[in-house]
């Protein structure tokens, strides 16, 4: 087989994460493939922050980061931008992940250079295109113009059947931030979050991260007041919560939570140090996609702060539970995993549903397969 120019592209922290170990994976075929990494830096300090844990020098940098931008800014700088990549590359085969608006114009620009596109982490759905905004739309738009579907689970591969994709072109790899975790997850590197875990053994650390639009306002209002509630009935516990650097939740986690000695409001963390505290973590309450992936990889409990969920694997075998957002019920399903154990246990033993750490590999067998 010729040796084959793959495009990678991504923008953010979480894409960075998922898509590491296929790049790496890729780059152990090096008589086959040729990765070209591109990145649109729609997140910047959090987007290098990955890039130097796992070695990865991007080959292009749109560096389209600015103040306040926009969706339509994203949509359009990342258009724009790629296709001068693309014209000068001429990559095989372009890969994008998940549901970022980066994602989904680096497909869009693809498409229009009928380049064929790889989805990794196709298929995930709510059906509801407002729960997750934009992800929803951005998902289904891209599975509407990708070449080869590589899903997580069972179930995602079934939504794409029902949507009428050809089974041909769907392989079920598992999740690749399975993968990721079990290359971070026995890192030496320390940070003084973890010192301060360490020095307090004996206490119940919850690991709190909110940064969802549709969390803005209101939603993530109550999210913490139900914290500060919990932490103040319970000595015992004590709460983590890397603060996301979107100034609405910069804003309203310092104005709430930012007073109280028990919450402890840090930086966002390198993704080896932020996989070894939620190791020491007693359980994840989250509104993001990915941590309901990593944290079961862990054993922890994770409450989600949605009403909805794109991963119903989690909840079908009991890894995840999704609470919303009201203050009340968030603060009783909290307390409910902090006072029954046997409750605890159900959700920290339950079977991780997304995989076993060997997604990239897959995923690598099948475009050689593609193109053979």
């Amino acid at each position: 087989m010729k040796k084959k120019k793959i495009a990678i592209v991504f923008g953010t922290r979480p894409e960075a994460i998922k898509m590491a170990p296929v790049i790496l994976e890729l780059k152990k075929h090096q008589d086959e493939f040729e990765p070209c990494i591109i990145v649109s830096a729609q997140h910047r300090e959090m987007l290098d922050q990955v890039l130097s844990v796992f070695d990865i020098k991007p080959d292009h940098d749109l560096d389209i980061m600015k103040r306040n931008q926009t969706l339509s800014d994203i949509t359009s700088d990342v258009l724009k931008g790629i296709e001068s990549v693309f014209l000068e590359e001429q990559p095989d085969m372009v890969l994008v992940h998940g549901d970022t608006t980066t994602s989904f114009a680096a497909a869009l620009a693809a498409y229009y250079h009928q380049i064929p596109i790889g989805h990794v982490e196709a298929g995930l759905r709510t059906y509801d295109k407002y729960f997750p905004f934009p992800e929803e739309g951005n998902r289904q738009l891209i599975d509407a113009i990708t070449d080869l579907f590589f899903v997580p689970t069972e179930t995602t591969k079934q939504n794409l059947l029902k949507e009428g994709k050809d089974e041909k072109q769907i392989v079920v790899t598992g999740n690749t931030v399975i993968d990721a975790v079990h290359y971070t997850k026995n890192s030496t590197t320390r940070h003084p979050t973890l010192d301060l875990m360490d020095s307090k053994p004996n206490q119940k650390w919850i690991l709190l991260t909110s940064h969802r639009r549709e969390n803005y306002g209101e939603p993530m209002q109550n999210i913490f007041e139900a914290i500060i509630d919990v932490v103040n009935k319970h000595p015992n516990v004590e709460v983590l919560l890397p603060v996301h650097l979107s100034p609405v939740v910069q804003q309203m986690a310092r104005k709430l939570l930012g007073n109280h000695q028990r919450i402890h409001l840090i930086e966002p963390l390198e993704v080896d140090v932020f996989h070894q505290v939620m190791n020491k973590a007693y359980l994840v309450l989250t509104d993001s996609g990915g941590l309901q992936e990593e944290a079961p990889a862990l054993d922890k409990p994770v409450l989600v702060l949605r009403d909805k969920t794109e991963r119903p694997e989690g909840l079908e075998t009991g890894t995840l539970k999704v609470i919303g957002t009201k203050k009340a019920h968030v603060i009783n399903e909290v307390n409910e995993l902090l006072n029954n154990n046997e409750r605890y246990q159900q959700m920290s033993e339950a079977v991780n549903p997304y995989g076993d750490g060997f997604a990239s590999s897959r995923i690598v067998k099948e475009i050689i397969r593609y193109f053979e």
